[in-house]
């Protein structure tokens, strides 16, 4: 497939819209040559996230796609939300214009959030000539929204390049422009389990020959939460109850530069939050938007579960189905064909790139509320090293 400047290349994939489409080799196609890889992670993130700064964790880990996102002008691009962190794919075209919003991620995050943003940028060359590569599919979470899916063991392998301080970005002195965190919000309560857990899993491959036995787990796995309650989806219309607290207001008006803007800031969240709050207590419409639609799509669109050379997934399911699952996962780790981390906790947490509340499109990334992937993929490496 041809190399495309613009978000063409993404878009002409073909979508699927059965999440077990995610184990299908035909789904995914390699990423052209001349793309790149932008990446970001906490380092340190499950100490963090030990003295309860999870919700900061995934903010940092969700404003490093809105950054990128709105400095290269739209949402055309293959991303991974990783609850710590994040993947993009861009064009070479773009290179200048993701280092620079990466750098001043990194220094928002430093100085808003007392936190440190590894970032790196691993150009695709450089992935397919220590054998590896990156393909990328199109997942249909609903009719106005589709999120990327990757494969080929390429991010697995620039993920363990960056930890290593391998291709990471330098400021050389230099002040990166401020990054631009348009659409980036966390207005939404902790989401409370319905069924009696909210679960995060990440499963990985256990080595490098077991790529039919892999998709068979992930099929066994797929097929195991489809026969659930909504798949075991976290997020419904009635659990779905606005922060009316000042932190999310706070922490949305840290994303500005400048005490004017920050005021504005402030004061535009609080009067959003309070008319989202009347369309919803009096089911109207205020103005276009309609809080009870929005609402729905905010369902539909969201992302609780991705692959991206491994499964992850953020569930609400009850005992019975969780035993399942790791004796499932037991075996195939038993067996040397997958890794897996599981963490358990009583909510999700959601955080949203919404360029306009108007537009169908907004996103909405779905983590465990006190630790999710991060404390997931710290399990991991415990239970392996």
């Amino acid at each position: 497939m041809s190399s495309a400047s613009s978000p063409a290349f993404f878009k002409s994939i073909k979508t699927f819209n059965d999440f077990q489409g995610v184990a299908e080799d035909e789904n995914y196609h390699p990423l052209p040559d001349d793309w790149f890889l932008a990446m970001a992670d906490i380092v340190s993130s499950t100490e963090a996230i030990a003295s309860g700064r999870y919700k900061d964790v995934n903010i940092a880990g969700a404003s490093v796609i809105s950054a990128v996102l709105n400095a290269v002008g739209g949402k055309g691009y293959p991303f991974v939300f990783g609850g710590d962190g994040a993947t993009l794919a861009l064009p070479q075209t773009y290179e200048a214009q993701v280092r620079d919003a990466l750098l001043g991620v990194r220094q928002w995050i430093g100085q808003e959030l007392k936190l440190d943003l590894r970032i790196a940028i691993i150009p695709l060359s450089d992935i397919r000539r220590h054998g590896h590569d990156v393909k990328v599919a199109r997942y249909a979470a609903s009719e106005h929204v589709s999120y990327a899916m990757f494969s080929g063991g390429g991010v697995a392998w620039a993920e363990r390049q960056m930890k290593t301080g391998a291709y990471r970005i330098e400021d050389k002195g230099l002040s990166p422009p401020a990054p631009d965190f348009s659409g980036l919000s966390c207005r939404w309560r902790p989401i409370k389990a319905k069924h009696g857990r909210i679960v995060s899993l990440i499963v990985a491959p256990g080595g490098a020959d077991t790529g039919a036995k892999f998709r068979d787990l992930i099929l066994k796995i797929t097929t195991l939460t489809r026969s659930y309650q909504r798949e075991g989806h976290p997020v419904t219309e009635d659990g779905l109850k606005l922060a009316f607290t000042p932190r999310p207001i706070i922490r949305e008006a840290q994303m500005r530069k400048g005490l004017r803007q920050r005021v504005r800031s402030a004061l535009s969240a609080s009067l959003q939050m309070v008319l989202t709050a009347w369309s919803l207590a009096l089911k109207i419409s205020v103005g276009r938007f309609n809080a009870d639609l929005y609402r729905s799509d905010i369902v539909g669109n969201s992302d609780f579960r991705k692959f991206d050379d491994g499964l992850k997934m953020t569930l609400d399911i009850d005992d019975t189905l969780l035993a399942r699952l790791r004796a499932l996962l037991d075996e195939a780790k038993q067996q040397g064909i997958a890794r897996y981390g599981l963490h358990t906790q009583d909510s999700a947490l959601m955080t949203c790139f919404v360029p306009t509340a108007l537009s169908k499109d907004h996103v909405h990334f779905i983590d465990g509320g006190s630790g999710g992937y991060a404390a997931a993929a710290s399990a991991m490496r415990k239970s392996f090293s």
